[in-house]
């Protein structure tokens, strides 16, 4: 009797330990979802951040192989090199691109203003679109009643234009400094991570439990190695795509050839989202040059798709990522409701890294089984 009693006392234990762990658990994954979903635009840039690091590493490892110097010294010379490349396209196109931009700027508006008259001629509503005539019906009616002869504002017109400029330029200051802030530090990220990347792998390792090291190592290191093979393919296919895109529509003479092709190469960093809109803004920018311009861009946008979809990406990434086209497209568009651009653009190395580790639990508990 005894020692029944002993073993149901053990079993009321042990069941209440496990709640006890279990709702401890539970609590801190809420805990951990909340404070991801809070802030998440900083851990996102705290990820590309990452990312970059992840990028200049590779860069860096792969010079190692051509010559035999110190990592710092492989870095500075990688770093150096792409600032003489961007301080060069910068000096030598970017009076071309400021102009390019805003003539593209002009071209889209038009095309979307003759797109909507095409539309309310026929009958269908556009007023959701918000485009064109920005005029509301009052303002006009009374514009057409007032008479014309000048006079001057009164004070509280002064006073309610002013503070509308000051709330506007501060809101322009503000994001301006926002914008450079963000740069900044993914740039400071980047270098930081790929200065040292061995100090923050061992990191990491110092962080989890003992007996798990093993296993974090192989899962740290295959996240490296397929986000490294997965960067390095894709600046190879941006910079395919957008020479391609520029080549093609200068060839064509499609006004602003070379902006739409450094906006077609970058839109390629996010794939198939980024595909329809390059496409989309290439196809509008055409059609300022005639319906023959417009389908010609867009069978050369559909043949750069063909080229990126089914030739570079499948040999070039094919050994980096082997996800289906449906689960990315899906998780790209949940990320994107989620978390807006940054969950757009960053879709794809998440689900890499998702993809890895699910990856090595399955073939760990295949292990042993087999065994």
């Amino acid at each position: 009797m005894t020692s029944s009693a002993d073993e149901r006392s053990r079993t009321r234990s042990d069941l209440a330990w496990a709640i006890c762990v279990g709702g401890i658990g539970v609590v801190l994954f809420a805990t951990l979802l909340l404070f991801t979903w809070h802030f998440a635009a900083t851990l996102l840039l705290i990820f590309t951040g990452m990312l970059l690091g992840v990028a200049l590493n590779a860069l860096t490892n792969a010079l190692g192989r051509f010559v035999n110097l110190a990592h710092p010294v492989r870095l500075a010379i990688v770093c150096v090199v792409l600032a003489l490349l961007l301080a060069g396209v910068v000096y030598l196109g970017g009076a071309t691109i400021a102009d390019q931009a805003s003539a593209l700027s002009k071209t889209i508006k038009s095309q979307l203003g003759g797109v909507k008259a095409f539309l309310d001629s026929h009958g269908i509503d556009t007023s959701f679109f918000d485009i064109g005539n920005t005029t509301t019906p009052a303002a006009s009616d009374a514009s057409a009643t007032t008479p014309s002869h000048p006079s001057l504002p009164s004070a509280g017109a002064l006073a309610s234009s002013g503070g509308a400029i000051v709330s506007q330029t501060f809101k322009l200051l503000l994001g301006t400094i926002s914008a450079v802030g963000n740069f900044f530090i993914v740039l400071f990220l980047g270098l930081a991570f790929a200065a040292q990347p061995s100090l923050y792998h061992d990191g990491l390792l110092f962080i989890a439990p003992a007996k798990m090291r093993g296993r974090t190592a192989i899962i740290i290191d295959g996240i490296s190695e397929t986000l490294e093979r997965w960067l390095i393919a894709q600046i190879i296919v941006m910079l395919a795509v957008g020479a391609v895109t520029w080549i093609g529509l200068a060839v064509m003479g499609i006004p602003g050839s070379f902006i739409l092709g450094i906006q077609a190469g970058l839109l390629a960093f996010i794939p198939t989202v980024g595909a329809i809109i390059a496409g989309v803004v290439v196809v509008l920018a055409s059609l300022a040059s005639g319906w023959v311009a417009a389908l010609s861009a867009l069978i050369l946008f559909l043949g750069v798709h063909a080229m990126d979809s089914y030739v570079l990406t499948p040999i070039l990434q094919r050994q980096a990522l082997d996800i289906p086209p449906a689960t990315l497209f899906a998780f790209q568009i949940l990320l994107g409701v989620v978390f807006g651009i940054w969950g757009l653009a960053l879709a794809l190395p998440l689900i890499a890294i998702a993809k890895v580790m699910i990856d090595h639990f399955k073939t760990y508990e295949a292990s042993p089984r087999a065994a």
